[in-house]
């Protein structure tokens, strides 16, 4: 955590609770953490306009609605200075969920969330291949994910008042 931000346990408390649920009303954090419901609220405002809150969002199982495949890709480039153009153009492809810069073997790692195999080879294919720039892929399909959380900014114990 950088030392310039001005947070305290209380800041890291509510991120902590809101983090593990999104929807839980201020009114109730506040309860738990013995405070009032208006300083729940200026606390997230604070946070937020600091930009360690960047926005809230509803989760949802993909295969629930008939996206079936999750794969990541491993993108090599032809030069690592095409990177922001490259990227330009992946983020026009709904079906790219997340793009990662990244070290070591691939210049760029992508997740993609497809309906099946045959969406996700005319993605590769008519969409990403023909990216200028793009050397060549490798993509990996997830048969399962075990574990999704986020980040744990507070021990169990610290979360108690």
């Amino acid at each position: 955590m950088a030392s310039n931000l001005e947070i305290d346990k209380l800041d890291l408390q509510i991120l902590s609770m809101l983090m593990e649920n999104a929807q839980m009303p201020y009114t109730e954090i506040a309860k738990k953490l013995v405070v009032s419901g208006g300083t729940v609220h200026v606390r997230m405002k604070k946070l937020t306009s600091m930009g360690i809150v960047k926005g809230s969002h509803l989760e949802i199982d993909p295969s629930m609605l008939g996206y079936d495949i999750c794969a990541f890709v491993g993108m090599f480039l032809e030069k690592g200075s095409l990177y922001n153009r490259i990227v330009k153009q992946l983020q026009k492809i709904p079906e790219i969920i997340e793009i990662h810069y990244t070290t070591g073997r691939y210049g760029i790692f992508l997740k993609i969330i497809s309906r099946n195999t045959r969406e996700l080879r005319s993605v590769l294919n008519d969409k990403i291949q023909p990216i200028e720039g793009i050397q060549r892929t490798e993509t990996f399909i997830s048969l399962e994910e075990s574990l999704k959380r986020p980040i744990q900014i507070l021990r169990e114990e610290e979360l108690e008042t």
